[in-house]
């Protein structure tokens, strides 16, 4: 939960307290405003990409600031400053409340913040991995780009990047909350383009991440089968022949496809749109959405993964939440506004980009419980499909729940085997319905990588997927191939 050292670096930079930050809380509900808040961060942010065996670019950055909140009823004000100090979030504070006060239903009274216990910290580390010297960093890519050349000759580029950050928050509310937190994250990409006969090229990729220290991607355990994996996807795709089209039977490799699970189903579960019934989940609490032995989960409490966090972006502890319990809708998924709104608890997922946004309803690790089927078996039980293993782009509507997915590694099953790789395989279908087709799930749940970013109204987050291998009926591929 809390961290101390984020408390005492505000404290200690910026000459806040207590008492000061309590006192432009309470004069923001003066005007009856039914709750405020203020969100300090201050990051640090650096990476270095290598291209055609050089340091292509390299940066590193500092962004500071507050995010200050106003709510009355559903209306929010919002302003934010970058100038951390008294006078400045005074001012933030009346803009903010000048936004939300038009729509006020009552008044209240600050209570004087109050530390959170502090819980078990979900991703420790012994320094900041911004802290590392860019040489280090800089070797690490120049290894990564000769092993991927000297793997397989048709190798003709290799492009490798890491990123690191390390994020301080601070969050105060008007109901008492005081909640810090210290957010490391790292990640690592390697891109590999592979030229065959005739020219073809085909491009691969691959990556990982998450809240730890930056030794750990230098271990050759774990960047070399990265290299490896994006060699072999695009040497592979080199021999990858039309995709078939029309409604088959799909089987979705483990991990990174739960990406579709992510945007055509977790979206929907989100509180805002199912408060304002614009998501095709609305007022289905309850009711069945998704086949026997379908159990979805976000859980923003597993160590050191990359959607993960002690408190979301309002000072809410995250947690596990059963979303859908073996086919059955349980919940959604809560920041502190909708929860209030639709008479619910905060489930500690409400989240911004930076201070310069509004928290919202988001995901954090969202996955699907293993079931009890042999993977291997699953295949053999197809007699024509499509095997996808892992997605590139997508877009889902979330009002009606459709979704187009394209894969960059899929292969044909004929009669129980994989055939051969395809290209150009695209999986189109509607969220709720997806999960009605489910007739198989295996006993391989796997989590991603670490390499999954979410968008939504124009900001970004760090998030994680997760899934078992699945089988689906007749769900509609696009193909290359009549």
């Amino acid at each position: 939960m809390s961290e101390p050292g984020s408390l005492t670096f505000f404290r200690e930079r910026f000459d806040v307290d207590e008492r000061s930050l309590a006192r432009i809380l309470d004069g923001a509900l003066e005007r009856k405003i039914d709750y405020a808040d203020l969100y300090f961060e201050y990051a640090t942010q650096d990476s270095v990409a290598l291209e055609e065996g050089i340091v292509k670019s390299g940066d590193r950055h500092v962004e500071q600031g507050v995010g200050v909140r106003a709510q009355a009823g559903e209306r929010q004000g919002y302003a934010h400053t970058d100038e951390i100090d008294l006078e400045s979030l005074r001012l933030a504070m009346a803009n903010a409340r000048a936004i939300a006060q038009h729509a006020a239903q009552g008044s209240a009274r600050a209570a004087l913040p109050r530390r959170a216990d502090a819980g078990p910290n979900l991703y420790p580390v012994a320094s900041s991995p911004t802290d590392v010297p860019v040489a280090r960093k800089i070797d690490l890519l120049g290894a990564i780009d000769a092993r991927a050349r000297a793997r397989d000759p048709r190798i003709v580029q290799v492009m490798a990047s890491c990123v690191a950050e390390h994020r301080r928050v601070l969050v105060v509310g008007s109901d008492g909350t005081f909640a810090g937190d210290e957010r490391p994250l790292v990640r690592l990409n390697v891109q590999v383009v592979a030229e065959g006969s005739g020219g073809r090229r085909e491009i691969a990729y691959q990556g990982m991440g998450g809240r730890y220290d930056f030794a750990q991607l230098e271990q050759p355990s774990a960047w070399q089968p990265l290299v490896d994996e994006a060699v072999r996807i695009a040497c592979l795709n080199l021999d990858s022949v039309p995709c078939p089209a029309g409604a088959m039977t799909v089987v979705l490799g483990p991990g990174w496809p739960g990406i579709l699970l992510h945007e055509a189903v977790g979206h929907g579960l989100e509180g805002d749109f199912n408060r304002k019934k614009t998501s095709a989940f609305a007022d289905r609490l309850g009711q069945r959405v998704a086949a026997d032995g379908v159990t979805v989960i976000d859980d923003g409490t597993i160590p050191t993964r990359r959607g993960s966090l002690n408190v979301d972006d309002e000072g809410t502890p995250t947690q596990r939440t059963v979303l859908i319990e073996n086919g059955v809708l349980r919940g959604y998924l809560q920041d502190r506004l909708n929860a209030r709104l639709m008479g619910m608890a905060p489930t500690g997922n409400g989240r911004r980009e930076s201070y310069a946004h509004l928290p919202m309803p988001r995901m954090t690790n969202t996955f699907m419980l293993a079931g009890e089927d042999d993977p291997e078996e699953i295949l053999r039980g197809v007699d024509r499909g499509l095997y996808a293993v892992s997605f590139g782009g997508g877009q889902v509507d979330i009002t009606s729940g459709k979704f187009v997915f394209s894969a960059n590694e899929a292969y044909r099953i004929e009669n129980g085997r994989l055939g051969a790789p395809v290209k150009g395989a695209t999986l189109i279908g509607n969220g709720p319905d997806v999960l009605l087709r489910v007739t198989r799930i295996g006993n391989d749940l796997r989590l991603d990588r670490g390499v999954g970013t979410c968008g939504k109204d124009g900001q970004s987050v760090p998030v994680g997927v997760g899934l078992p291998t699945l089988r689906i009926e007749e769900l509609t591929v696009g193909g290359t191939e009549g």
